[in-house]
């Protein structure tokens, strides 16, 4: 198995798959190698089943044009405040700001600050995920983790979240087209 080592200040042993299929191990500076060979060799079975999923993911990509790109980017700024507005009220929170980015990696985000950020890419999410991505985003302005007491509030307003999460994995990658 070809594995990427990258070792950082870190305290754990993290396994990560990247689009491509490629796998990058994250180790501490001080991580014995025969310790990082055994978590990966433990992980084989997961690594394998992931890699195949970003394979699948890569396999149905959506190709980004910039016209594309501009639609999605004017889409997101007149559906997801109305949506984060509904959801806030529902939730009880506020966020500080609300703003749409470029990530490539994550949906949204959510920071200390109270700001909630979303991708343009979530427009080529059905309706349903794009209300999951927003929930889970506003769930974090009462809860900054993944608890259960942070799954609780997200189910108490989605209670079919698990279906939506599920979905969301499954969505194709958005690549952009070479310029």
């Amino acid at each position: 198995m070809n594995v990427a080592l990258v070792r950082s200040k870190r305290k754990t042993i993290g396994i990560y798959i990247k689009p491509d299929g490629q796998v990058e191990v994250r180790a501490p500076l001080r991580s014995p190698m025969r310790d990082i060979e055994r978590v990966v060799q433990e992980k084989a079975a997961w690594i394998a089943e992931k890699q195949q999923l970003m394979l699948q993911r890569q396999a149905n990509a959506v190709q980004i044009t910039p016209e594309l790109e501009k639609q999605c980017r004017k889409q997101a700024k007149a559906i997801l405040p109305g949506r984060v507005k509904h959801f806030a009220d529902i939730m009880g929170v506020a966020p500080t700001t609300m703003r749409v980015t470029g990530a490539m990696t994550r949906w949204g985000s959510c920071s200390s600050r109270g700001s909630v950020n979303f991708s343009w890419r979530l427009m080529l999410c059905d309706d349903d995920v794009i209300d999951y991505v927003v929930v889970h985003e506003l769930a974090h302005l009462r809860e900054m983790n993944h608890s259960p007491r942070f799954w609780a509030i997200v189910e108490q307003v989605l209670p079919d979240y698990k279906r939506r999460k599920l979905k969301l994995r499954t969505q194709p990658v958005a690549r952009s087209v070479p310029k």
